[in-house]
């Protein structure tokens, strides 16, 4: 009994030394990133809540400087890989190499790791490559190991792998499935600035100034966090809220509202309702917070449900997409 209030006692002066170094972290970030303050806060949730994040925007947006300058802030590995029609699954993952022994002459086949042993990587249009490529970096996602020449590696922790798509070319891709898609605990869309951010954003990257930015958070300390989200205490009320949610965006459940019934072909599995507690209990604790709330749930809800749920027919014909659904479902009283 002393050993876990210990642990709790812990466990609260870690959440409110997370609080200050998010903002030690905001403020690094914001050294070269303009605003999104909300995409930064997305993304150490998706960090945190082992996850994985799905970046959606239009080129120029800085979204490979935001990855890796939090790179830098953590301290953490950062690799980044440009995928192409032509990349092929052992770019990611790594290849044999025939080494020669130069004293004894003898030569053997040598494993050279590929850019996905890193902490943090950045899959920079991972549409743009075929299907087999694709599957190459989702396996090391699901199961942070890498098989190769019959022998199995494990990814060093924390790992998190941040995808990029270009919402605009669609021409000579080949877009996620489905069950691939939700491998990606959040699909994140980057908005552009708005006038002040820009003339800002003008200013700062055409001028002499070189930021220098401090480490915020070691390895360790992040794998503190990330069990620590484990064991967060949660009310019977949000997981309920949560289920529920998820539950009401099948269409064949009963208790699913009629525009369910009407627009959706398929809801948003079991692993949604997951990283919808997960999500939340991330929030409160970068809010300094014990436990989270119902609130939170919502926060987090349209990006972890967006890339979820599969729209058909009818819902194209009203000019609705799943942004509208959510919104209307976590405005729904029912």
């Amino acid at each position: 009994m002393v050993k876990k209030n210990q642990q709790s006692e812990n466990d609260i002066e870690i959440v409110a030394q997370l609080k200050n170094a998010r903002d030690k972290i905001t403020k690094e970030v914001g050294k070269v990133i303009i605003g999104q303050h909300q995409i930064i806060d997305e993304l150490l949730i998706g960090l945190l809540s082992r996850g994985h994040c799905l970046l959606i925007g239009v080129p120029g947006l800085a979204k490979t400087l935001l990855i890796s300058t939090l790179a830098k802030a953590l301290n953490l590995k950062f690799s980044r890989i440009q995928f192409t029609p032509d990349l092929m699954p052992s770019d990611i993952t790594g290849t044999e190499v025939i080494e020669e022994d130069m004293t004894t002459g003898r030569k053997a086949f040598k494993f050279i790791q590929g850019p996905v042993f890193a902490n943090i990587v950045l899959a920079d249009e991972i549409n743009r490559t075929p299907p087999k490529t694709q599957a190459a970096l989702l396996q090391a996602m699901q199961e942070h190991e890498v098989t190769a020449a019959g022998e199995t590696f494990t990814l060093e922790e924390p790992f998190f792998v941040l995808a990029t798509q270009n919402p605009i070319e669609q021409e000579g891709t080949y877009p996620l499935p489905e069950a691939q898609l939700d491998r990606f605990m959040f699909d994140l869309w980057v908005d552009y600035p708005n006038e002040d951010e820009e003339v800002q954003i003008v200013k700062s990257t055409t001028s002499a100034y070189l930021p220098d930015i401090e480490v915020c958070l070691e390895k360790n300390d992040i794998l503190q966090l990330q069990s620590l989200v484990r064991r967060v205490p949660v009310a019977d009320n949000v997981v309920e809220f949560a289920v529920n949610l998820v539950r009401k965006t099948r269409p064949n459940n009963p208790k699913s509202p009629q525009y369910i019934q009407d627009w959706i072909s398929w809801g948003a599995g079991p692993r949604a309702s997951q990283y919808l507690i997960l999500g939340a209990k991330t929030r409160c604790i970068l809010d300094g917070r014990p436990t989270p709330d119902i609130d939170d749930v919502k926060a987090i809800a349209t990006p972890v449900l967006r890339h979820r749920l599969v729209t058909n027919f009818n819902a194209e014909a009203d000019g609705v997409g799943s942004l509208e659904i959510i919104q209307k479902l976590m405005n729904d009283k029912s």
